[in-house]
């Protein structure tokens, strides 16, 4: 889930993730999560002269530190988000466990995801079954663009009649406009299929015609007939660009409004714990470069914090700053819950699973958490140094 690598207030995320050659795949059944402290604690005395650079910056700033040598090209910022942060079958096994015990009766099959940025997570969701369909909401039409052109060509030839894009607020979303694909990105990504009797049938044509809306001219969501969803979710803590409760509500009655007569669920995830409110500095060692989560002080009146996202290239020897930047209010477990019953959503869980202390961990590559690190579902939970949960509002 901005322009010039700022996020606007309610931005979006970014999706996506693709695995280095390395990396155990077992890994990847682990829920997303932007902020991890299962990666290198970074002591102030260690970051100081850096942290002093980057907060008179709040604009993207690619660093070469070895100007005389040539120049190698650094990959776009919203592949390393989805390589660094996303783990979209890990979250989908959630989800799909949460619908089945608190709605049942059917599998879900109509998916939205809002703050979506790339849209990993849907193109994902469309990936597991073809009678899946996905509708993406995100401010950043760049990040919606890039999901076009590398995300969705990804799942068939069928990806681009079974999902939505659309730009626009989620406090707004009657507004949402259809992002357009161009035809030529069809032809370029699509493929000939062969046929049963072992024909050449061209895939293009029949993707054309059944995502004509989008292609002709601008489509708000207001005026397109869409499944009601399933499932409504807002990942990587996304709901923290909302600052005001009433925005906060707002929101949790739009997520209510779109999930299906016959029963729903809306997820979101949020982190905490006394390291969520003080200045941090965290890192995560991946095959071609670090991910850099850095956190600034914590104003404890408004709950208030700057989160930036870096990543550094040995081998080009280029330090990519500030590739994303939020202003987040950090809401608490309680008000999220109040918000959700005052939305209208007739019970909400809590489910919660302890990560590693920040001041005591060590360096990991790639995604580090054990895979024995089970979400639990908690009526109580004692104050921790960091933490972990997946919120679900029932309707």
């Amino acid at each position: 889930m901005g322009k010039k690598d700022k996020k606007q207030r309610h931005q979006q995320k970014h999706s996506r993730r693709t695995a280095f050659p390395d990396e155990d795949e077992e890994e990847y059944s682990l829920p997303s999560s932007a902020f991890s402290s299962s990666m290198l604690t970074l002591s102030v005395s260690e970051s100081d002269e850096e942290e002093r650079d980057d907060e008179n910056d709040d604009g993207l700033e690619v660093e070469d530190e070895n100007e005389g040598c040539p120049s190698t090209e650094i990959p776009s910022k919203f592949l390393l988000y989805q390589q660094s942060v996303q783990s979209p079958k890990g979250d989908i096994s959630y989800l799909q466990k949460f619908f089945l015990m608190y709605v049942g009766g059917r599998l879900p099959l109509h998916f939205q995801e809002d703050f979506c940025g790339t849209a990993l997570l849907s193109t994902e969701w469309l990936r597991s079954d073809s009678r899946r369909t996905a509708v993406g909401l995100d401010l950043d039409l760049e990040a919606l663009r890039w999901c076009l052109e590398n995300n969705i060509n990804k799942v068939g030839a069928d990806g681009y009649s079974r999902i939505f894009l659309f730009h626009g607020n989620v406090l707004h979303p009657s507004e949402a406009k259809v992002v357009n694909f161009e035809p030529q990105e069809l032809i370029k990504n699509i493929s000939l299929e062969e046929k049963k009797d072992g024909s050449a049938e061209d895939a293009l044509g029949s993707t054309i015609l059944e995502g004509s809306t989008s292609l002709a001219g601008d489509k708000y969501i207001r005026n397109l007939s869409l499944p009601a969803r399933d499932i409504v979710c807002a990942f990587n803590y996304s709901c923290c660009c909302l600052h005001s409760r009433a925005d906060l509500v707002l929101y949790f009655k739009h997520s209510l409004a779109a999930l299906s007569k016959k029963g729903g669920i809306f997820v979101m995830d949020l982190y905490g714990g006394t390291s969520s409110e003080r200045k941090l500095r965290l890192q995560r060692r991946f095959a071609n470069f670090t991910y850099v989560w850095e956190q600034a002080e914590f104003d404890i009146i408004e709950r208030k914090t700057r989160i930036s996202l870096h990543f550094h290239f040995q081998k080009q020897q280029k330090k990519l700053r500030h590739a994303f930047s939020y202003s987040w209010r950090l809401w608490s477990l309680p008000e999220i819950k109040d918000c959700l019953e005052e939305a209208g959503f007739r019970s909400v869980h809590f489910w919660l699973r302890q990560m590693p202390d920040t001041g005591e961990t060590k360096s990991t590559v790639g995604f580090g958490a054990g895979r024995d690190i089970k979400y639990e579902e908690m009526k109580h939970f004692e104050q921790q140094d960091a933490w972990n949960a997946y919120i679900i509002g029932v309707a």
